[in-house]
């Protein structure tokens, strides 16, 4: 017989003080189902608030995996199955009571209703930015010189992003920043390198007709010269972002410093698009292009260009640590299919930026890679697992 909540049947909060070994009624409540709305989720304390206030947001396509984001991390959320009986019992407003039979058939007794059996619970596990996703859909329509006469595809606001793809807002902004986005007219745009190319080269040409040191470029000046000559506002400022960093700032905007390895390696990048180069070559051109005011060194192509030798000649060839997938699996495999073997001092600038939470360089070297040493002298040698 049911009848209405009782001050001696008290819900779930009749289990928050139970005691060891102690026990307690329970029965089926009168809505008792598989109740799909209702999951666990376990959270660590460091995300109970963020969760409790709101402060995180789900993300995902249909055909991807469920992540949870805060500000700054992301983190999957898997289903973790359980073998035992987990019972969902809902706040004293939706209990029952339970008469018992026999001779005490009228003693009412406390008895926790049971609204479903749970099977398993959600797990949060942090996991690193799916940011390669960001790249694919942003190069799709790369913002050219010619952007009135261009066909216009698919173009991205900053909510359109954080629907499509898997990261954080602070994860998502530093993945901009490593493509060297801007926002031109509310779209996220990746400008086409040719066109970068032509503004950089542009400034340098300003810098020695105008006597600009490339150390302290007045930002007002650089922005109104490139600006007569027929580039946007927006592009100029973002050059000065790409190749250089504000040292001062000013109300006439401050002053720029042009970085000489960002400069050198637009340059290497250039030159070696259209192939490999033997060495000797390569560097005429390269130093040739070089501002005098910079002092380049090979050092500073680590992580762009390969060299190799064939015969008695040495071979430059490019392979940019950002054209690489974020995922170790993805990175490695086109690593191995590069190099079937790799020295340390090669690959390590090609793997130091993976981000696997849980899991440091070395633990990422022993799950996909095998390690060998012809002599305790010699330098450790890479292939695949």
């Amino acid at each position: 017989m049911m009848e209405q909540p009782h001050s001696c049947c008290k819900g779930a909060e009749m289990l928050l003080n139970l005691q060891p070994t102690s026990s307690v009624s329970i029965q089926y409540h009168p809505f008792f189902g598989p109740h799909d709305d209702l999951v666990l989720l376990e959270l660590d304390e460091k995300l109970l608030s963020d969760v409790l206030y709101q402060r995180v947001t789900l993300r995902g396509q249909p055909d991807e995996d469920a992540v949870l984001c805060t500000k700054s991390k992301t983190y999957l959320v898997k289903f973790v199955g359980t073998s035992n009986s987990v019972f969902l019992i809902p706040p004293a407003d939706y209990s029952t009571l339970h008469e018992s039979g026999g001779e005490n058939y009228n003693q009412q007794v406390p008895t926790a209703s049971v609204i479903k059996v749970a099977p398993g619970n959600m797990e949060l596990v942090e996991v690193a930015p799916r940011l390669d996703k960001l790249k694919s859909i942003l190069s799709e329509n790369l913002y050219s010189s010619d952007e009135a006469s261009t066909a216009m595809g698919d173009l991205y606001k900053w909510d359109d992003l954080i629907n499509k793809v898997q990261a954080s807002d602070d994860e998502l902004k530093a993945g901009l920043q490593a493509l060297s986005a801007v926002e031109i007219d509310g779209y996220w745009r990746i400008v086409h390198e040719k066109y970068m190319d032509v503004i950089l080269r542009m400034l340098l040409h300003n810098s020695v007709l105008n006597d600009w040191s490339l150390d302290s470029l007045v930002e007002d000046k650089v922005v109104n010269v490139l600006e007569s000559d027929g580039f946007p506002r927006k592009l100029v400022y973002h050059c000065l972002n790409v190749y250089g960093s504000r040292v001062e700032e000013a109300m006439d905007g401050g002053v720029w410093r042009l970085d000489a390895r960002r400069v050198c390696v637009h340059f290497a990048r250039g030159i070696l698009r259209e192939g490999k180069r033997k060495m000797e070559s390569f560097m005429e051109e390269w130093l040739r292009m070089i501002p005098e005011e910079m002092q380049p060194s090979f050092d500073m192509l680590e992580g762009e260009v390969l060299t190799e030798k064939l015969g008695v000649e040495t071979w430059v060839r490019a392979l940019s640590v950002s054209s690489l997938p974020t995922t170790p699996a993805d990175r490695f495999s086109i690593l191995f299919k590069e190099r079937a073997k790799w020295e340390w001092k090669d690959l390590e600038p090609y793997i130091r930026d993976l981000n696997v939470p849980g899991l440091s360089s070395e633990a990422l070297l022993l799950k996909y890679t095998r390690r060998s040493q012809p002599s305790i002298d010699a330098e450790p040698v890479f292939s695949a697992r």
